[in-house]
């Protein structure tokens, strides 16, 4: 077990943790934009950003990225000191002229205190090329978008644009975008994302939009489950299930 200060504050905190691990198991905020739990982090957006030092640093301080840090014995951490508020404010200035249309950012830099009217760079793009979305369908095992271009036009995309072929329109980029970017438009039997139509399987119960027809068979090949595993959505497996406990109380 190694103790760190955060903001004054003592904590307890396990070998191999991060300052940011620490700081959210404690409801310290830091905030964050490129960070997931379910995937590494790469700290690209910085605005996890926190100043840190040490008994035996000699008044040396240095700002570190908090969802990459390790903690150590000894570590002290300041979440809110001066020069960490100006980084994130100048980080957030970037955001707004990149992406002045995005409400996360909007709201962030409300917070910040930053001026939230802003001329904008971009045509209409929320996109803050955190990588979280490519870096969740590389996870997934798809790989259907990537960073394409250079410089200022730099995106996320299917190759050359088209229709990506190995996606299954799971929807988890434009879940886990932090920012709103990724269009995705959903019926009653059908997901249209990256310029494709997907159709759903829908609850034999209660008849609600369930998977796609493509991420359920790419997910019973590749995950060895039961041909009759999409089937039946969550809420209406709990509801046969406690009804099953009701029965057997009895």
């Amino acid at each position: 077990m190694t103790q760190i200060l955060i903001d004054n504050r003592k904590f307890n905190a396990e070998e191999g943790e991060t300052i940011l691990e620490v700081a959210r198991r404690n409801q310290i905020d830091i905030p964050t934009l490129c960070h997931h739990e379910a995937l590494e982090a790469v700290g690209a957006c910085r605005l996890c950003t926190v100043e840190i030092t040490g008994e035996d640093w000699n008044g040396s301080t240095k700002l570190v990225s908090a969802c990459l840090y390790p903690v150590e014995e000894g570590l002290i951490v300041q979440t809110r000191s001066e020069g960490v508020l100006r980084l994130r404010q100048t980080v957030l200035d970037l955001l707004m002229a990149r992406c002045p249309e995005s409400t996360v950012i909007r709201d962030l830099a409300t917070q910040h205190g930053q001026v939230t009217e802003y001329q904008q760079f971009t045509d209409g793009s929320k996109c803050i090329m955190c990588y979280l979305c490519v870096r969740a369908c590389a996870k997934l095992g798809c790989h259907a978008i990537s960073a394409v271009n250079r410089g200022t036009l730099k995106e996320v995309a299917p190759p050359f644009h088209e229709h990506a072929e190995s996606c299954v329109g799971c929807g988890t980029c434009a879940t886990i975008c932090p920012t709103g970017h990724i269009e995705m438009v959903d019926t009653a039997e059908t997901r249209t994302i990256w310029k494709r139509e997907f159709e759903f399987v829908t609850c034999k119960v209660c008849g609600e939009p369930l998977i796609t027809k493509a991420y359920r068979d790419y997910a019973l090949e590749n995950r060895r489950l039961p041909n009759d595993y999409y089937t039946v959505c969550s809420a209406c497996k709990k509801s046969e299930l406690s009804g099953h406990f009701a029965r057997l109380s009895l």
